[in-house]
């Protein structure tokens, strides 16, 4: 291979880190693949952590130690939060989205991969400290946003079924009720899919009452898992008492008035 440049080994550094967020490199691994020695490798990953925080990309991070090395954490400023969710709010706001309920069509939002990324790197600045092992949802319209968080935190996604199946082999499961039709479900999940005493992170795309959610947490107690943090894409205003108390969200949902052809959609009160 020809030797590269500096700029050349820094932008292929941005790119490898950024491609694989929260993985841990060590410095023998460019060292080797750029043919060139650790303190010249030390010297790009500073210029590279220079660009990507003046360009507002993330954080490049160093750790010493017989273990270390470098990583690229994904980190979404506030006021970027803010334009971000603004936009979004905008996109879901148009009439033609009301369905008949007084419901919004959102998932061509949902789906948008560009949309998704961003909302996966926005969950994981705010839970970057919190010590997931794992990220949870329940399926299905959830599986995308908690997928692309997943990957920023570079931790693997368990997937809580309503139906048992058979491909999951021996699974525990639990009984809830869901807030918006307060009928009695069933939710379950593999024995295999989380080892007893991890950490997950519970992600999903929409919150009324909060019945699912709770109804998450009660399956993550019944095997024995802990529950660090919880997001959505979506609350509404109604309910205002939820029946979870810690939790994020992103947007909030009130009158939706087909007759009108008004939507309701707001950034949460935490970023105004």
């Amino acid at each position: 291979m020809e030797k590269l440049k500096r700029n050349e080994r820094v932008a292929a550094l941005i790119k490898i880190l950024s491609d694989n967020p929260n993985k841990l490199f060590g410095l023998n691994y460019f060292s080797e693949i750029f043919g060139a020695a650790k303190s010249t490798v030390s010297e790009d990953i500073s210029s590279a952590r220079k660009i990507v925080e003046q360009m507002s990309l993330g954080q490049i991070e160093t750790i010493s130690g017989a273990s270390g090395g470098v990583r690229y954490r994904p980190y979404v400023k506030k006021d970027d939060i803010i334009l971000f969710l603004d936009e979004l709010c905008e996109r879901l706001r148009n009439p033609s989205r009301i369905i008949p309920g007084n419901f919004i069509y959102a998932s061509d939002v949902i789906y948008d991969p560009n949309v998704s990324y961003k909302i996966g790197e926005i969950f994981a600045t705010y839970f970057m400290n919190s010590g997931a092992e794992y990220v949870v949802t329940i399926e299905t319209k959830g599986i995308t946003l908690a997928h692309m968080t997943a990957r920023a935190l570079n931790v693997p996604l368990v997937i809580i079924r309503r139906e048992n199946r058979v491909t999951e082999g021996s699974t525990v499961s639990v009984n809830y009720v869901s807030g918006s039709t307060k009928r009695i479900q069933t939710m379950f999940i593999s024995k295999r899919a989380i080892p007893e005493g991890k950490k997950v992170l519970i992600i999903d795309d929409f919150m009324k009452a909060g019945g699912t959610a709770k109804g998450i947490i009660g399956l993550m107690k019944e095997i024995k898992v802990e529950v660090v943090g919880v997001g959505f894409l979506m609350k509404t205003t109604e309910p205002k008492e939820k029946l979870i108390k810690d939790y994020i969200s992103l947007l909030e949902v009130g009158e939706v008035d087909e007759q009108r052809g008004r939507i309701n959609i707001y950034k949460d009160m935490q970023f105004s």
